[in-house]
């Protein structure tokens, strides 16, 4: 289940971290471990990478708290993101590092990073998405129910079953459209 985090949530979070509070990073991590593990085993698909990965995200979070600006949107995006990219990365140094790639070779270790970030921008949607629409998803994907059988079941009109799914649909398109919000100064990127 997501949890929300508003705007005002974000900014003395992030100025806690400036101010070096370990207690706040340990607030960071208790709140957004989970996901920021889960994303990082869709990419990687190695438990132990995605251990180290985990670990590197909060590392960077704790070193560049000013990497994040509140008006690029939501922390949770942006970890999300920058767990993304930190993942990607991983992903391609462990190819390289087998050895010299074919072109065609190069050319499947990409498709397979990004596979693998489109299925982790999925997963991160649906985890982040209300409730409402999770559930007419799932009624109609996982169970095959049709808009009217999900209305009935959810308690809503047959409209508002068509909108939950319509909006919920959309949202998982997305993940295929455009990679997760992260700000041109992230990973890698000096600010």
């Amino acid at each position: 289940m997501a949890i929300d985090t508003p705007p005002r949530w974000d900014r003395k979070m992030q100025q806690r971290l400036a101010r070096g509070e370990a207690a706040a990073l340990g607030e960071l991590y208790d709140r957004f471990a989970t996901l920021v593990h889960g994303l990082a085993h869709r990419v990687l698909d190695d438990e132990t990478a995605a251990d180290r990965t985990t670990r590197d995200v909060f590392g960077y979070l704790w070193e560049n708290p000013h990497a994040f600006d509140p008006k690029d949107g939501p922390m949770r995006s942006w970890i999300a993101g920058v767990t993304q990219r930190l993942a990607a990365g991983r992903l391609r140094k462990q190819h390289r590092e087998d050895g010299p790639q074919s072109p065609e070779r190069q050319e499947q270790i990409e498709e397979k990073v990004r596979a693998a970030s489109t299925a982790a921008r999925a997963d991160y949607i649906v985890t982040s998405m209300p409730a409402s629409l999770r559930a007419a998803l799932e009624l109609a994907y996982f169970q095959r129910r049709d808009y009217r059988q999900t209305a009935r079941q959810l308690g809503v009109t047959e409209d508002e079953a068509r909108r939950r799914l319509r909006l919920g649909l959309q949202l998982l398109s997305s993940a295929m459209s455009r990679p997760l919000s992260v700000p041109p100064h992230g990973p890698g990127r000096p600010r």
